[in-house]
């Protein structure tokens, strides 16, 4: 467990978006409300006034916007987020514009994923459900109202159509802990590690059923009105190559048979409290010299410790290559025992490592090229992990060069 004060951010949402400019303040300011205070925000070649829409949020510090041209890029930005922003993040989500997290228990989403993470070691994130709501029999897109007041009739509960529908889950995870992400529902973890539904169940995959709602959901506004989803065909997808929308998908998917308001009325009861850019980095200062002090209490720690340091040594105070070493010479020494997911961690952050010019880093080099021998007959067994073994037997291989 990592001091929550370390963190520039303890809840940032990972998003990729296009021609969605008459939809995202409200997504944006309904978000914050509910706990979120970073967004990492992906523009897949939009034309419309998406960027301007963002604009006075990227200002206020609360999101980073990134152009990302191409097709298929959704997993690609998701993969970006995690490698670049792991560390500067407790908590990260992976949502679409159309998917609002809705805590049932009335407190923000971050207390909410604390209550059930708490409960298991190695849950490295939690599986929320999704909540599909129709177009209520809208025809035409009312723009002058938002999503959340528009549409309030949604599925049964247990409406899982060939074991999908709300079966389906989003993510929420420590991303220091994911090794990956292929799909856009679930990340695959470090060996050993898993997510959970909000029960503390073992979520393997994309699905989670039965579907359990009752502590946190994902609304999902899929099809909204019959012009929007046109326009939703129109767009494509950005998660596979094959554009598999049409109408009669919104035929399928367009279930109204239960009246729920509950997202606004949370909404109207949550007031916005955030802090400021200079009282995140005054904040995360203080920790990091205290810890810093001290010990840090394991490698992911550690870990953090270096990246924030050498973050705020090139964007806020170069004097702080004197925490960077020092963090630095306590990532040497915690990674003389490491375990397998703090070495997997490690494997990960070598590249930045190797080009700072401090004496320990040649100490951690050794140590890597010690575990790594020790993780390749592991790796070499699982199924589903031959990625893993290949990037390791390449890497054992550059270390000894």
């Amino acid at each position: 467990m990592v001091d929550k004060n370390l963190f520039l951010h303890d809840l940032a949402v990972v998003a990729i978006l296009k021609n969605e400019g008459a939809y995202l303040k409200e997504w944006l300011d309904y978000h914050l409300l509910a706990g979120v205070d970073h967004f990492y925000l992906y523009d897949n070649e939009s034309p419309d006034n998406q960027a301007e829409v963002a604009a006075p949020y990227v200002e206020a510090g609360l999101v980073d916007y990134f152009h990302a041209p191409g097709k298929v890029m959704q997993m690609a930005a998701y993969n970006d987020a995690v490698k670049n922003f792991k560390f500067h993040c407790r908590y990260m989500a992976f949502i679409d514009l159309d998917e609002f997290i809705f805590p049932k228990t009335n407190q923000s989403i971050v207390e909410t994923l604390d209550e059930i993470l708490s409960q298991n070691p190695n849950a490295a994130g939690v599986a929320i459900n999704w909540q599909m709501f129709g177009s209520g029999g809208q025809e035409t897109a009312d723009l002058s109202r938002g999503v959340l007041e528009r549409f309030t009739q949604r599925a049964p509960v247990d409406w899982t159509p060939n074991n999908l529908g709300n079966a389906s889950v989003k993510t929420v995870a420590n991303p220091r802990k994911i090794n990956f992400l292929i799909y856009p529902h679930h990340a695959n973890y470090f060996e050993g590690l898993h997510a959970v539904n909000e029960n503390g169940k073992i979520v393997p995959n994309y699905l989670n059923n039965p579907v359990t709602v009752d502590k946190i959901v994902v609304n999902h506004y899929y099809t909204k009105s019959k012009d929007e989803f046109f326009q939703k065909i129109q767009r494509g997808r950005s998660d596979i190559p094959v554009n598999t929308y049409d109408m009669q998908i919104f035929d399928r998917f367009d279930c109204n048979e239960v009246f729920d308001d509950g997202i606004l009325k949370y909404r109207a009861a949550r007031t916005f409290k955030h802090e400021n850019r200079n009282q995140k980095l005054s904040r995360v200062i203080e920790t990091l010299t205290q810890i810093l002090s001290t010990a840090p209490a394991n490698l992911e720690t550690a870990l953090t410790c270096l990246t924030l340091s050498s973050y705020l040594r090139e964007n806020v105070l170069p004097e702080m290559s004197f925490c960077e070493e020092i963090s630095l010479k306590k990532v040497a020494e915690l990674s003389a025992k490491m375990n397998f997911v703090e070495a997997s961690l490690l494997i990960r952050e070598l590249p930045k490592i190797l080009r700072l010019p401090y004496p320990d880093v040649k100490k951690i080099r050794a140590a890597c090229l010690e575990i790594i021998p020790q993780m390749l007959p592991v790796l070499r067994e699982k199924v589903g992990v031959s990625r893993d073994y290949i990037e390791l037997d390449y890497l054992q291989d550059f270390l000894r060069s």
